[in-house]
Formats: structure tokens, sequence, C-alpha cells
């Protein structure tokens, strides 16, 4: 074993993961950056199909220093993720996944990035091979990302390269307690507490590879680890930011892709006892870390969700499920002086839920049509820039025409 530190750890937790292993290694050998400069650490989480055979086999005829554990299977990814951690000695590491491949200029661009930028936190861009892959934060390179304005908080997922010395610092291992999500707390502790983000758009690092195998372990679990999940990451994001409108923003991925999926139409064909319980294990997260502030970051249907969550009406919140199941489309209607708009669900002006939570506040597709959040210019802005642009016409013609003394 060579006595320098490498630049990367490369951490592979496998399962069962043949004969995606073979590909995965393949890509790790294949980059451009030095063999020398690489290390890999991979774990077999008690696989019984050849998955650990063969990751000796490689271990053994492969340039790149390799070390692989064998281990009884410990019930989800974090285990052999933090096994990897406590043996890795790069200045980085990078969990990839046994069933996913690298781009061949991967390793090297995402270092790169790291050493310039001096950053804890390199996102590599993702594609998706056999299934779908988040793209909105793919845009373009960026040295330092900010958290709060980008779009990084919506990839939480593990395939990140971390500077180590923040981990150790930090103490940072997965939760092995979460058989969900673990990769989101652990990604987003990361991003609030290490020195910065960079993001690399313009080449594509990392293949997120779909399993037509049903062993992808993202697909399994009970809707209770999901709770679990939702929780742990606004807990971690309460700890970290104070009230306000930053934590707002943050609060937005775990209500939206952690929780409200648990309250999509499907629920219309659950049990009674399913829906209630449900109901009562999301009851004190909605008490616990639902705002205002929250609440106008949200779609109007995300909105009212949550707000029949946080009010215990399952009533209304199945209403509303019938009719986002019948793909039926809310009309915009404006309302008031100020020219609010507002998209009618069901009991809409029954004042059985606040009028304030059909308001449009972001901008929303209906059907095929964009609907815009109104602008600065309501009625009543209107009028006043009207009679405005009336009084200087009148002057230029030489009349005088005196400002009303109420307001418009």
């Amino acid at each position: 074993m060579s006595s320098t530190a490498p630049d990367v750890t490369v951490i592979i937790g496998a399962y069962e993961a043949m004969p995606y292993l073979i590909r995965c290694l393949e890509s790790v050998e294949a980059q451009t950056l030095p063999a020398g400069r690489m290390e890999i650490v991979a774990v077999d989480d008690g696989s019984t199909d050849g998955t650990g055979e063969y990751l000796e086999e490689f271990a053994a005829r492969t340039a790149i220093e390799m070390r692989v554990v064998r281990q009884e299977n410990s019930g989800g990814p974090s285990g052999p993720r933090n096994v990897g951690l406590g043996l890795a000695r790069g200045r980085y590491v990078f969990f990839l996944d046994a069933d996913d491949y690298f781009g061949e200029e991967a390793l090297e661009r995402m270092v790169a990035m790291g050493d310039r930028a001096g950053t804890d936190v390199v996102l590599g861009k993702v594609v998706g091979v056999n299934r779908g892959a988040a793209k909105s934060m793919w845009k373009e390179t960026v040295e330092r990302a900010d958290l709060f304005s980008s779009n990084i908080k919506f990839t939480l997922s593990a395939q990140k390269l971390f500077r180590r010395d923040l981990l150790v610092r930090l103490g940072m291992r997965f939760d092995e307690e979460l058989k969900t999500g673990e990769d989101a707390l652990f990604t987003m502790e990361a991003y609030l507490r290490g020195n910065g983000v960079s993001v690399v758009a313009d080449y594509t690092c990392y293949y997120l590879v779909g399993r037509d195998d049903g062993k992808h372990v993202t697909k399994s679990g009970s809707y209770v680890l999901r709770f679990d999940s939702a929780r742990a990451l606004m807990s971690l994001i309460a700890t970290h930011v104070p009230p306000g409108p930053k934590r707002d923003v943050l609060m937005v991925r775990p209500f939206v892709i952690t929780l409200l999926p648990q309250f999509g139409p499907a629920l219309l064909r659950q049990s009674d006892e399913v829906r209630q319980e449900k109901m009562r294990l999301a009851a004190p997260l909605l008490e616990t870390y639902w705002s205002p502030g929250l609440a106008r970051r949200l779609k109007v249907n995300e909105r009212l969700r949550l707000l029949c969550i946080a009010k215990g009406r399952l009533d209304l919140l199945l209403d509303i499920l019938q009719f986002v199941r019948d793909k039926k489309e809310p009309r915009a209607v404006r309302k008031g002086l100020r020219g609010r708009l507002y998209l009618v669900y069901p009991h809409f002006g029954e004042g059985v839920l606040p009028l304030s939570a059909y308001e449009l506040t972001v901008r929303e597709w209906v059907g095929r049509k964009r609907i815009d959040v109104p602008g600065p210019q309501s009625a009543a802005v209107f009028l006043r820039r009207l009679a405005g642009k009336a009084r200087r016409t009148a002057r230029s013609a030489g009349l005088h025409m005196p400002r009303r003394a109420h307001k418009v």
C-alpha cells in the first residue's frame, strides 16, 4: 500500500450487484485520473449472487489499490458506506453505488473543481439510464453554488465528491437507524456545515442506472420509513438554520419530496386504517415545522393537501385528491382590489379552508397553460398609474388636474 494519500477513495457498498457491478468497476478503472491517485474500498454486504467473489477477483488484477470487505447483510446502504468511510485514506471520498457507473473524466474533473474552488462538496452531472434523474441543477457549472437560491437542495443523494477532512472533523456518518433517506440527511448536513458546494454541469459524471430486477433499494420499504426520513431531515434543517425565509426555502425539500407523496391520489385506494396512521404520523411534523413562509413557496394543491393534514381534515384531503385523480383543472379567478389570483379547488370559498390556501404564489402550469403569479401592478396600482398618466397628459395640454384627496 502506498504511503501517499490518494486524491479519491471510491467507496462501493454492494449487495446482490451482479451483473451491474462489472460495468461499475470498469468505469472506475477507465477514469482519466491516474490509477495511483485513486483507491477503491468495496464492501460486500452479504451478497449471495457472486458479488463478493467478483470484487475479490477484480481487486487481484486491477492497478488501482483496492480493499474488499465481506460482511453479513446489514439491512441497508448506511452500514457498508460507514465501513468504507472508516477505511478511506483519500483527500476526497465518492460513494459509488454498485448499480451505477462513472463517465470517464468524472473524478478528474470533480477533484480539479474541488481543489480550484476550495469547496467541501462537488456535484457532478447525473443522467438516468432506464430511470429518471433530477435535471434542474445541471444548467451551469458553478464554483460556489448558493444552497438557498439554487436547486442543489433537490439533489441529496450520496453520489457526490466529499472532502474527507470535513467528514472526519465533524464525525459525520450515515445514520444506520434510517432505512431510507439516510443519504439526504448526510448530504444536507455536508451542504449546511461544509465550506461550499461546487457543480460540474458541463460533463456527465455519473450514470444512474434503473435496475429491472426489482432490487433497487429505494423502491422498497414501508411508508413509515418515509415519515422517519422526513422527520430526520426537517430536524436537521431546523437545527442549523434559524426560523425565517432561508429555513422556509430548505423545508420545501422534505415537505414536497419526502412527505407529500404519501398523500397523493394513491391514498384514495388505501384502507382507512392506513390513511389515519399517515395523518397521525404527519401531524406533529406540520405542527413543528409548518410556517406561512413555507406555505407561500408551494403550489396550490401542495399547500392545500398539507393544510388539510395540519387541520386533521382527512375528509377535505380526500375531496382534493379525488379532484386531482379525475384530472380536473382548477379555474383561475381574481378577487379583491389587489387582483390576487386563486385556483378553484374543492371547498374554495366555503370557509372551511382559508382563502389564502388557494392563492397562486408561485408559477404553475394548469393543463397546458402557464399561470403566472400576479405582478406588482395590482388593480389599485393600475388605477393610480392611470390617474398619474391622465394628470401628465393634462399638464402637457396646459390644463390643471388636481390630485384626489382620497386614496384610490
